[in-house]
């Protein structure tokens, strides 16, 4: 494994470690949120609510600030110097933040007509509700575009941690609020997990990178606002794709969300539980990959490093790709049993739980999708081609609309989730194509490889654990013995077949994984 190889893995290794906490306090989260407010159109409405407050966050590049700010911001550190990397980070964050502010009040005064011109299918009451739930959160998108950069320049310096505890703290706070609102008498309503999210998002997006950043006192500078600054007319022009581009792997929630609203009441939680679910082990894998990715590939295409470049890039993949596929073939097998045991409470009955987990079969096809597509994008920010990825991500997102509106027209919510997945995975597809095409990067051969092997291994071990859930339903009939079970079965499976069957990336990834879960648990028991 090559010096670039292992430092990839380590920041990935704490990433992925702190975004599967982070999922599982969503899974928690959402448990909760289903037992208080059921599948049905109050949950709509709680869904509903975040889609304004996420374009805002989408159009000011909040997901992508890192993305953005990352390569000019190393190649002033290494060309001019801190003082003059510290003096670009300051005017970006004091003009992301005046942005942000202005936006959030115009957006605040305006929510009541954009929410009927998105959902005019709502009932007054879910309407009321989404615009309550609406404008609690949706000044959290300040702390997220402003923390957003301040992390980005944190990872510059090889600084993940901070990235780790956002992440961890951000998925806490919900919990806590819905905690404490139960408390305070409004259980079975969804005040407390919109409380918690604008508070997780001031602490662990904004404050913790800030305090972060006191350690690097020359790495952001006074804050400045200068919104014809040259610095900030370079990071503009670099976000300015990720602002106006489409990106499918942002906008499919969007879609499923406004075709859903048209399908019947329920249909936007159902799947939304599921995809949230589906969305965990993306997180782990594809999100946390990407972000430990891109300082290292950034640094070899400014070195002028072709070789280097297409290795390391394809070697990522290949792991992540092997992965992705493990992952989806154990969510699918295990659909049924996970949902039951992460739902079905309360409010949630068992049709809620049949539905969603007929559903979440059809989102986890997309996984290997989704992992690929963070990673692949990587390769062309690295190299500062935002404008091309972005305008291949637009190109596809409003290509396949279409698919949404057809799926959901004709076959209800699982048409939906069937579009949702074939989006995503031709997505991807294009993706490397177009990648290879600009880079030479990555090997085709090599990941067709990986694809092969790994269908194989899911083939392998979802079987079989799919057909002993059959047989244990009646034996054994509850949802974490099934879990239990089934994953004991479908993890032994795979981790014999991959010995065997499996390539070297993917034997890497699985090891290095189980690896960090194995010091986990060490930790926790200790």
């Amino acid at each position: 494994m090559s010096e670039d190889q292992r430092k990839v893995a380590s920041a990935a290794g704490l990433l992925a470690a702190s975004v599967l906490i982070a999922r599982l306090l969503g899974v928690l989260r959402d448990a909760m949120l289903a037992g208080q407010v059921g599948s049905g159109a109050e949950a709509d409405a709680y869904f509903a609510a975040f889609l304004i407050p996420d374009i805002l966050g989408y159009l000011l590049a909040a997901g992508a600030a890192a993305v953005a700010i990352t390569p000019p911001y190393l190649k002033r550190l290494e060309d001019e110097g801190a003082e003059a990397a510290g003096r670009f980070a300051s005017v970006v964050v004091g003009n992301v933040g005046l942005i942000a502010t202005v936006l959030t009040i115009a957006l605040w005064i305006l929510a009541e007509p954009l929410l009927r011109l998105q959902f005019p299918n709502f009932e007054e009451a879910t309407l009321t509700e989404t615009l309550r739930l609406l404008r609690i959160v949706l000044p959290a998108q300040i702390f997220f575009l402003t923390g957003g950069v301040l992390r980005g320049v944190l990872m510059a310096h090889g600084r993940f941690a901070p990235q780790a505890w956002a992440s961890i703290v951000y998925s806490a706070a919900p919990i806590l609020g819905a905690i404490v609102f139960a408390l305070l008498g409004f259980e079975g309503r969804a005040d407390g997990f919109a409380w918690g999210t604008l508070v997780g998002a001031i602490l662990g997006q904004w404050a913790i990178p800030a305090m972060a950043l006191r350690k690097l006192p020359a790495a952001v500078g006074r804050i400045r606002i200068g919104v014809f600054d040259h610095d900030f007319r370079e990071y503009l022009w670099l976000a300015l794709p990720l602002m106006l581009g489409l990106g499918l792997t942002t906008v499919d929630e969007w879609y499923e969300k406004w075709v859903g609203a048209t399908i019947a009441p329920g249909a936007i939680a159902a799947i939304t539980f599921a995809r949230k679910l589906m969305m965990a082990p993306v997180g782990v894998v594809g999100q946390s990959v990407g972000a430990a990715l891109l300082p290292s590939l950034t640094a070899l295409h400014q070195k002028k490093d072709p070789a280097a470049f297409e290795s390391l890039l394809t070697s990522t993949l290949r792991t992540t790709l092997g992965l992705g596929l493990l992952m989806a073939g154990a969510l699918a097998a295990l659909a049924l049993p996970v949902v039951r045991l992460v739902y079905e409470y309360g409010k949630f009955s068992a049709a809620d739980a049949d539905a969603v987990a007929a559903l979440l079969v059809v989102l986890a096809a997309a996984i290997p999708g989704w992992v690929v597509q963070q990673v692949a994008v990587r390769g062309f920010y690295a190299r500062g081609e935002m404008w091309i990825a972005m305008s291949l991500s637009t190109g596809v997102a409003l290509a396949v609309f279409p698919l949404y509106w057809i799926g959901g027209q004709e076959q209800g919510v699982r048409g939906l989730a069937v579009a949702s997945a074939t989006a995503i995975s031709l997505n991807a597809m294009l993706t490397l194509v177009w990648l290879h095409v600009r880079a030479q990067a990555p090997d085709p051969l090599a990941l067709l490889r990986t694809l092969t092997r790994g269908l194989f291994v899911v083939a392998l071990a979802g079987i079989p654990t799919a057909i002993g859930l059959g047989f244990m339903r009646e034996a054994v009939p509850w949802a974490l013995g099934q879990v239990a079970i089934g994953g004991a079965i479908y993890g032994g499976m795979t981790l014999v077949v991959v010995r065997f069957v499996g390539d070297q990336p993917m034997q890497m990834g699985l090891s290095a994984l189980t690896s960090r879960l194995s010091s986990l648990v060490r930790k926790d028991s200790a």
